[in-house]
């Protein structure tokens, strides 16, 4: 019997796989001749070397978004900087004003807070996306009131990967005193964020959507707007009381090793990983029913999601044993119910069951494309033509 090959990997908008230069440095602070001690524990040498390694850490993400290192809370991950973000600000804030404008295809960790937030006695603005998927800078002009406290948007959507323009958000807000917020999960490594060009006021960012570990996040707190937030984890006040928690010294490291990798060579791979998506997509475009949900030319590099008329998602991803692939946000994928960002955009149920997500990255390679493409295909006519047969038989 002949093996099964192992599926090529097309899933790295839900996660990435750690580099290996940032697994060796990982590596390096977890036993006793390495940096394993507790970065507080700063009356002996261990200690002082931990928080060395952390420090470094705050100052490579910090080149990587071209901020303050001082501006950098390190978090578990991009849902708890979204958490601290809303909730810090909203609670921080609430005498000024307990209006906030976000959008309907935001990730759940931004929405679920909302909701949250809306049962305490603030009021949510979820603006429409455009058919593109994007937010327009038009509507949330149109949406800020007098006391709008904080404005919060994703600048790539985890599921479609359209891109919003933060920068022109960033511009009209510049004349109200509500914050921006930005979700940058998606987007940090892969497009250029510089928080001197762009005043966004806070940003979560994510390490093992760019090559670090799960697991290890980082809000940015711009200090020039002077943002203060309530914090949300207590304890011994870490983070300049923000983030209350031991410090996990190997998966900081990770991600400053990750942040560093990424700004070394975001515009050439960025450029490669563009390159073999647009591949992926030109190989399968001209199949009977397939259509791009959303245009290329407004998404990020790594983000691909097709229709694939007449077949049902699950059925399709089932089918599809030589590729690892999603038909939505990892976070939801409990959920049995069609994809509420898909549904956002105006698909209807049935296309949005019958959409997945494909994702390439760092590791992908042009024969993983070649793989991809045919074996797609090759099943799918099958599935297209047994759909139909059993939609003849009732």
């Amino acid at each position: 019997m002949t093996a099964m090959k192992t599926p090529v990997y097309l899933d790295y908008a839900a996660s990435t796989p750690v580099d290996p230069a940032v697994a060796e440095v990982m590596a390096g602070c977890l036993t006793l001749d390495g940096n394993f001690a507790n970065p507080a524990s700063r009356s002996h040498i261990y200690g002082w070397r931990a928080e060395s390694a952390v420090e470094d850490a705050r100052q490579q993400l910090a080149e990587l978004i071209n901020a303050d290192l001082r501006e950098i809370v390190w978090t578990s991950g991009a849902t708890e900087s979204n958490n601290l973000a809303l909730k810090g600000v909203a609670q921080f804030y609430a005498g000024r004003g307990r209006h906030i404008i976000t959008s309907a295809i935001e990730h759940k960790s931004v929405l679920d807070s909302c909701a949250w937030l809306e049962s305490s006695g603030f009021a949510i603005d979820y603006l429409a996306p455009q058919a593109d998927g994007r937010i327009d800078p038009a509507a949330v002009k149109a949406a800020l009131r007098e006391d709008t406290i904080l404005v919060s948007l994703m600048h790539i959507n985890n599921e479609l990967g359209s891109i919003t323009d933060i920068a022109a958000i960033a511009a009209l807000l510049q004349d109200h005193p509500a914050f921006f917020h930005v979700d940058a999960a998606q987007s940090a490594g892969k497009l250029v964020l510089d928080m001197q060009a762009v005043p966004v006021d806070l940003l979560s960012l994510s390490a093992h959507k760019m090559y670090g570990p799960k697991g290890i996040g980082a809000l940015y707190v711009n200090r020039s707007r002077g943002v203060q937030l309530a914090a949300q984890m207590h304890g011994g006040g870490h983070e300049r009381g923000l983030r209350s928690g031991t410090l996990a010294t190997h998966q900081i490291a990770g991600f400053g090793q990750a942040a560093e990798l990424a700004r070394r060579q975001l515009a050439d791979e960025s450029h490669r990983i563009a390159r073999l998506r647009d591949q992926l997509w030109q190989g399968i475009a001209d199949l009977p029913g397939v259509a791009c949900n959303v245009p290329l030319a407004v998404c990020g590099p790594c983000h691909l999601n097709v229709h694939f008329a007449g077949v049902d998602g699950e059925t399709l991803l089932m089918a599809l044993r030589e590729i690892a692939v999603s038909t939505g946000s990892a976070c939801a994928s409990a959920s049995m119910a069609p994809s509420y960002v898909l549904k956002g955009i105006g698909l209807d149920d049935q296309a949005a069951d019958s959409s997945i997500r494909l994702s390439v990255g760092r590791f992908t390679s042009d024969d993983d494309i070649h793989r991809a493409v045919q074996h797609i295909r090759s099943v799918l006519p099958r599935l297209q033509q047994a759909a139909g047969a059993a939609g003849s038989a009732l």
